[in-house]
């Protein structure tokens, strides 16, 4: 499945940005939602994709491992990211601001790509479900359309 960015899609509030993105993240079935930055090191869910969205700056990040790809990230923009992808901040730690949230609040694990949690991890991320639901526009589009069209081929 591919990460997805949703460019300058969120329209945000001078005031609370982050609990906006909180609020269209939970109505959209996506929960257990944290706010701050982004790793500045390789690191990866194997039990749960993950949606950012960011309210403050902007960023690059590295996805896919050392050989993986970089993008940039910014302000209003929403990155999804798919259980089993590696992503690090190529830049400092809090100079963005973002609030990450899991389809159903699922309870997130942290892998860093150690040989002893590999095997466990590919097992867990052969079993994560699609999500029922987009974190930005609902039941019919973006990841849900985006991904189930990519498993009918």
């Amino acid at each position: 499945m591919p990460v997805l960015l949703y460019k300058n899609v969120l329209k945000l509030p001078f005031l609370f940005p982050g609990n906006f993105i909180r609020k269209i993240f939970e109505r959209n079935s996506s929960s257990n939602a944290w706010k701050g930055g982004i790793f500045t090191y390789h690191h990866y869910h194997s039990n749960t994709h993950k949606a950012l969205g960011i309210y403050r700056d902007k960023t690059k990040i590295k996805l896919g491992g050392e050989m993986g790809s970089v993008m940039e990230i910014q302000k209003g923009d929403v990155l999804i990211i798919p259980a089993g992808v590696a992503h690090k901040n190529l830049g400092n730690e809090n100079q963005i601001g973002v609030i990450g949230a899991y389809p159903g609040g699922k309870n997130y694990d942290i892998k860093c790509r150690r040989k002893v949690e590999r095997q466990q991890a590919e097992i867990n991320i052969q079993n994560v479900l699609l999500p029922s639901t987009d974190p930005v526009w609902g039941a019919f589009l973006g990841v849900v359309k985006i991904w189930n069209n990519g498993l009918d081929k």
